[in-house]
């Protein structure tokens, strides 16, 4: 029996979202790179469960796991470590909000990148309006007073991470044979190996492994990171990325809820004034992007079939078409090309979707969300094959 997609769509809302909080109390316990090495260890463990339920394999190919290193390391090692430490300064409400940033840099970035993105005056504008609400978050009027500055700047840094990543996946990875699941089960499998050679370089065992903070550091992992992207991959394939990727403006709202009501974090009124004005600028800078990832190539539309000749049937049966046409009485087969044009080109494989929420896997994703990797470069139903997959 198949889940709602709303019911879907509502909880990864509510996992990502409550995200921050955990790695919040994870940090009151453990240094922020096992907070990090718990969540991909712990993600990796149930994707590779998924993984076994499926039959599926991991990729095959040295450039296709060199990728994945690049991947594992900008959509996962990198950005959750970094909101891990600069959740040791900051509230986990303003780390939720400068996660939202992560579709306005996507989109500041994919424009210098990716020719295939042309600006807009509405996407312009939003992208401008964005980091307006980021400065108005910020409280630049105050001098940026009672502000720990190096927390907030790490915690833009992890959301600049996710764009990057992002793009790197668009033009690495798209059009790969192998599976979603597959590549996304190899990217985490890549981060939690980079994070086990540097986490024991600068951090001490744990002498004691405290109820609380130990769940929340494994619910981080299974639920805000594995779980969730197995949600958000069912969530592109059944209403498309566009839907999908709506969680990105819900995941502020409930990481501020969350830490003012199970936290006891404060708010200034900036703050969620600021958050209101990135969100109407993430907006703006999604409407009327392309939606690459599930989409993929339009189906050509079938030519009209031929009316009967007026000839007899015996004429109809020996009478030789011309060459390039079809026989007089038969329909030319789907998408056939009208005689006198030249062939069509083949089509082009459907690329990454850089206006995914973060999130980690493959968008998207848009954004990460915190628990997310990049959106997947297509659907299975949908991916048109390329050369690579050869």
């Amino acid at each position: 029996m198949t889940v709602n997609w709303r019911i879907r769509f509502a909880l990864l809302c509510l996992v990502w979202g409550f995200s921050f909080l955990l790695i919040k109390i994870g940090t009151e316990a453990f240094p922020p790179l096992q907070v990090s090495f718990g969540r991909v260890f712990f993600g990796t463990a149930v994707l590779a469960v998924a993984m076994a339920v499926r039959r599926q394999r991991l990729p095959r190919g040295v450039r296709t796991w060199g990728h994945l290193a690049v991947a594992g390391f900008l959509l996962n090692a990198l950005p959750f470590s970094l909101f891990a430490y600069a959740e040791q300064t900051i509230p986990s409400t303003l780390a939720g909000i400068c996660n939202a940033t992560s579709p306005l840099w996507g989109m500041a970035l994919s424009l210098v990148a990716l020719s295939e993105d042309r600006p807009t005056r509405r996407r312009v504008a939003g992208l401008g309006l964005g980091f307006l609400g980021v400065l108005t978050v910020l409280g630049v009027w105050q001098g940026f007073t009672g502000l720990e500055a190096g927390g907030t700047a790490m915690a833009l840094l992890a959301s600049l991470s996710y764009p990057i990543g992002w793009i790197y996946v668009r033009r690495t990875l798209a059009g790969s044979s192998h599976s979603h699941l597959s590549l996304a089960g190899a990217q985490l499998l890549l981060a939690t190996a980079q994070l086990a050679v540097v986490t024991p370089l600068f951090t001490t065992p744990p002498t004691a492994l405290p109820a609380g903070p130990l769940l929340a550091v494994v619910a981080l992992g299974a639920l805000g990171t594995g779980l969730a992207m197995l949600v958000q991959y069912g969530l592109v394939a059944e209403v498309g990325p566009t839907t999908a990727q709506m969680v990105t403006y819900f995941i502020p709202v409930i990481a501020t809820a969350a830490g003012v009501a199970l936290l006891g974090e404060r708010l200034s009124w900036n703050t969620p004034a600021g958050a209101l004005i990135v969100l109407a600028g993430a907006a703006l800078t999604q409407s009327g992007a392309k939606g690459h990832a599930a989409t993929g190539p339009r189906p050509q539309r079938p030519a009209a079939p031929l009316r009967p000749s007026a000839a007899s049937p015996t004429d109809r049966h020996t009478r030789r078409a011309p060459a390039g046409t079809a026989a007089p009485g038969h329909a030319p087969g789907p998408g056939a090309r009208p005689s006198g044009l030249p062939p069509r080109a083949p089509a082009r494989p459907p690329a990454v979707s850089s206006n995914s929420p973060g999130q980690a896997g493959f968008s998207a994703p848009l954004g990460h969300l915190p628990g997310r990797t990049a959106s997947p470069p297509t659907s299975d139903r949908t991916r048109t094959p390329s050369p690579a997959d050869d």
